[in-house]
């Protein structure tokens, strides 16, 4: 189900979280009170929620702030922007990592990045959906054209995770960490993921569409299917209002230059901001390989980014992937 245009123009003006009553929005929108509520109704579907009060109108649950291209790229710097092949912006997708590997396939440029305003099909690691409400979070996937094979990128997604986390502290957020392999967490809860699909020749040209997936306001009703602990920015930001266009531009900013010089430096120009950021050394946990369990303390990273974690009987071992579980619940 795509948004129509008047829930779009209805959306916009009951953004800013305040009441609106029913005779402003149909003069707004040259319709009638009652086309006004049915297409509020449609609402529900999208995940959005409002409050409708006798002798106030209509209020959003919270305030949102939709996406525009021109707000989104104001915040690149002008290299940066120069690397952005086209920027498009969807209402509602099946996901933006698919949209943009169909299009990869029709020889479409690096620089190429997809936002969403909803996900139908949104994808995490093995399998997993990614929740969100329309207009909510961040849904973002860019594709890059690399030379060498897939071997050669194989750590890239540690390399944007470092990118993910630049683009934070930009703006102000400070208490966000990586979980090995591609998570952005605070506080033991998970704030995003990163996916990165990359399809190509073994040992010839590729392409890898990066996805990320950040939360920024997700409601206790729209969670309640993730199996794990999670948070948002509008939590750890401790109520301090984070600009949408702002951070989709700042990530956007600060990972492209990561995809477009993986090649030339591969993981050793980011490997030491990454163990700063890492927040799992230290800890005891369990490492799932398929149905095989390893435990012990994890001691970082390695220089090709495998996972460091020393057993019960002091022996070290690397793991190139795998599942990362806490052994201890979360605080």
């Amino acid at each position: 189900m795509l948004i129509a245009d008047n829930q779009k123009k209805i959306l916009t003006l009951l953004a800013d979280g305040e009441f609106h009553s029913g005779a402003e929005l149909a003069e707004a929108l040259g319709m009638s009170r009652s086309a006004v509520w049915k297409h509020l109704n449609g609402l529900d579907a999208l995940g959005i929620r409002y409050a409708a009060v006798s002798g106030k109108g209509y209020r959003l649950s919270h305030p949102i702030e939709l996406l525009h291209g021109d707000g989104i790229l104001a915040a690149l710097g002008s290299e940066r922007r120069a690397l952005v092949s086209r920027l498009e912006i969807h209402d509602q997708i099946d996901s933006t990592n698919t949209y943009l590997s169909r299009l990869a396939r029709q020889n479409a440029p690096s620089g190429h990045v997809c936002l969403a305003e909803r996900q139908i099909a949104g994808k995490g690691r093995r399998g997993r959906q990614w929740v969100s409400p329309y207009g909510s979070n961040i849904l973002l996937s860019i594709l890059w054209r690399f030379q060498q094979g897939p071997a050669a990128i194989s750590a890239l997604s540690l390399a944007v995770g470092v990118a993910v986390i630049r683009a934070l502290r930009r703006l102000g957020v400070g208490n966000a960490g990586l979980k090995w392999p591609n998570d952005i967490f605070s506080e033991g809860k998970k704030l995003g993921g990163i996916l990165i699909e990359v399809a190509g020749e073994n040992e010839g040209p590729c392409h890898a569409v990066t996805g990320l997936g950040l939360n920024l306001f997700l409601p206790e009703e729209e969670a309640g299917s993730i199996e794990q602990p999670w948070t948002d920015l509008n939590r750890i930001a401790g109520g301090r209002p984070v600009g949408r266009n702002r951070l989709a531009g700042e990530l956007i900013d600060q990972i492209l230059p990561v995809l477009a010089g993986f090649e030339r430096t591969g993981l050793a120009a980011y490997l030491d901001e990454w163990r700063e950021y890492d927040c799992l050394r230290g800890e005891w946990a369990s490492v799932f390989i398929g149905t095989q369990q390893f435990d012990g303390t994890l001691e970082g990273i390695d220089v090709q980014g495998f996972l460091l974690m020393r057993d019960a009987e002091d022996r070290l071992r690397a793991f190139a992937s795998g599942e990362v579980s806490f052994r201890r619940p979360y605080p």
